[in-house]
């Protein structure tokens, strides 16, 4: 299937690694220029080594995304490099396990407000586009108990509401907001990947939680969200995508 990706370009916050560079990746493949940001110079310059061979238009960037200026800086410039946006999706994520103060403002100040100032920020980009896409990433820990009380796990189910009060906002101007709900999700540089090697019994108890027996592979859960930012996906918007292997267990209404 031709996913009508070539020639389309994106726009990708914390995309140096995990989730977001296996996206990248994917995007990249099929013949959509992207730039990318991070924290770390030494991973943008190596997923800009991995995507130049697709012979893409690449713009790569290392900044602060906790730095009010430094997302909407970037995005603005992403799009004067690639010549617009057409897709608009933040990676960027924390998850310090605690619920204190200090706790919800590292998960707002990473997570949050980099998508919400980033989206803001392409929206005249993305209005200009006539397959405009906007994915927002959340988490089953959104929907199902995991690891007891903590910001995270509201604050990913708080990106749904957001998602989902977008499309309905933006549907009349032609741009497709939609969520993105994995359980865990295994890259070779991610977190999952630590936690096998380093926490195993904790480790040990999740897989057995999940029916298919195994975690996510980065690269479907990548190609699931080439997909849904596509324009061969043009009539979705406001839908919550869950990708997890059963792990959750409600009724997906």
């Amino acid at each position: 299937m031709d996913l009508g990706l070539k020639g389309r370009k994106a726009i990708l916050i914390g995309a140096n690694g995990g989730i977001g560079r296996k996206v990248a990746k994917t995007l990249a493949a099929e013949g959509c220029h992207v730039a990318i940001c991070g924290r770390t110079q030494d991973k943008v310059d190596t997923v800009v080594g991995e995507l130049q061979s697709s012979g893409v238009t690449v713009h790569a960037k290392a900044l602060d995304v906790t730095d009010a200026g430094a997302v909407p800086a970037f995005v603005k410039e992403a799009a004067d490099k690639l010549g617009g946006c057409d897709i608009f999706i933040s990676f960027t994520s924390a998850n310090p396990g605690e619920d204190t103060d200090d706790g919800w403002e590292t998960i707002l100040k990473t997570d949050i407000l980099p998508m919400r100032r980033g989206i803001e920020a392409a929206m005249p980009f993305l209005e200009k586009s006539d397959a405009a896409s906007i994915i927002c990433m959340s988490s089953t820990g959104a929907v199902e108990e995991f690891m007891g009380v903590q910001p995270y796990n509201s604050l990913k189910a708080a990106v749904m509401n957001y998602a989902a009060a977008l499309s309905q906002n933006l549907a009349g101007k032609g741009i497709r907001a939609n969520c993105i709900t994995p359980g865990p999700v295994m890259c070779e540089d991610g977190p999952w990947a630590y936690i096998r090697d380093n926490m195993k019994e904790f480790y040990e108890d999740t897989l057995s939680k999940i029916p298919m027996g195994r975690l996510t592979d980065g690269d479907e859960l990548a190609r699931t969200i080439a997909f849904i930012a596509s324009p061969s996906c043009k009539a979705m918007t406001g839908a919550n995508i869950v990708v997890d292997g059963g792990y959750t267990k409600r009724v997906q209404f």
